[in-house]
């Protein structure tokens, strides 16, 4: 197919990569908002494995998106994997072992009926919500603001920050709004699947922290498109060219970050839904429309992952020690036979996910009660 060329291959996969990243924090999200959640919103033991049971028959299958998206970052964007995997070492192993620790806790905690043992499990579950949902916003914020990062004349990557430097006042704020856009959605998953004190506690954090994360999107929004300066290509931009960062020109400009906005009018759905999204999901809380309130948590998701991707367009990771080397759409992924492969794997798998996701969540729609939880206490988490 002559259309389907390597410029259109790039493109593709790049709404690919967002798209996988949308899934698992549309899925995996309110796994991990559930478990961030469990202090606040079980108080007593049936409540808290009430809580866990509504996430109990699918956090595993959700984390497939996240495996997705790796393998789809390791095959289709290589310099892109190498650089932010090696540069955000630390940081992505404290939240590998957070993951790790997730499926030990729920596997581990009903063994004993030690209140104790129990309890350490609930913490090990806290921080398997809590932290990657912290880190992957932290993540988000550095790429925004560029990586330390640069290439030598073989291509080779070198990144020169450090952990700490992670974590800084831009990056952390993007870190908050991550959790509390995924305890948000835990908190309308537990209104659609829960029961009792536990949904009404639920109800109740999602009523201010909806509000919340509209406020801070608008105010981070802000902050990026008036007061961050934007990496901007300043030479010929080859699209279908060779995956060499070095051939291109970089330069920071004031406003750079709005430019496709103003070029595609369009793209101003994305956040306009990142902020009703929420505002929906409010309302409905309010009006006890709990599918509906579910449903404008995932408009909003949609909407502010999207919003970041079209911001930095092409922009894949910015480079902040020599912009030059910023990696991009047209620079950083691989060659056109390996994108085209993938792409037809992908178009017959894919579909498969999707649709075995969906009869999944079907099989097991319904709520969780406490008389069942107290009833199968031997077989559930």
């Amino acid at each position: 197919m002559e259309w389907l060329d390597y410029t259109v291959l790039r493109v593709i996969w790049w709404a690919l990569l967002g798209i996988l990243l949308i899934g698992f924090a549309v899925t995996d999200g309110f796994d991990m908002g559930v478990a961030a959640l469990l202090p606040l919103v079980a108080k007593t033991e049936t409540e808290k494995r009430l809580a866990i049971n509504t996430i109990g028959p699918v956090w595993e299958g959700n984390q497939v998106w996240l495996i997705l998206g790796g393998g789809a970052i390791f095959a289709a964007w290589p310099a892109l994997y190498a650089v932010s995997f090696s540069g955000f070492y630390f940081a992505m192993y404290i939240a590998l072992v957070a993951l790790i620790l997730r499926p030990v806790s729920f596997k581990f905690r009903s063994k004993r009926e030690c209140p104790k043992w129990r309890a350490m499990w609930d913490w090990g579950l806290w921080i398997g919500g809590f932290v990657p949902a912290l880190i992957f916003g932290v993540a988000v914020g550095n790429v925004l603001l560029g990586v330390p990062f640069y290439f030598d004349d073989n291509l080779r990557s070198f990144y020169t920050g450090t952990l700490w430097g992670l974590l800084n006042p831009f990056a952390l704020a993007t870190g908050v709004l991550s959790v509390l856009m995924l305890t948000v959605h835990g908190a309308l998953w537990l209104g659609l699947k829960s029961t009792g004190p536990v949904r009404v506690r639920a109800a109740a954090y999602a009523q201010w922290a909806s509000l919340a994360v509209a406020i801070l999107f608008i105010g981070l929004g802000v902050i990026v498109h008036q007061v961050l300066p934007g990496y901007v290509i300043t030479s010929e931009i080859v699209t279908d060219g060779p995956s060499n960062p070095l051939l291109k020109t970089v330069a920071l400009v004031d406003g750079g970050w709005t430019q496709n906005f103003i070029t595609y009018p369009l793209m101003w759905i994305a956040p306009v839904a990142g902020v009703l999204g929420m505002l929906v999901a409010r309302l409905s809380l309010r009006a006890q429309i709990d599918w509906l309130a579910f449903l404008g948590s995932k408009v909003s998701i949609i909407g502010i992952i999207s919003t970041v991707g079209l911001t930095m367009f092409p922009m894949i990771l910015p480079s902040s020690l020599d912009p030059n080397a910023s990696l991009t759409a047209w620079d950083a992924s691989s060659s056109e036979l390996t994108l085209g492969i993938m792409l037809g794997a992908t178009a017959l798998f894919l579909p498969i996910i999707l649709a075995y996701t969906a009869w999944v969540f079907k099989v097991l729609f319904g709520r969780v009660t406490a008389e069942y939880v107290e009833k199968n206490a031997d077989s559930v988490y």
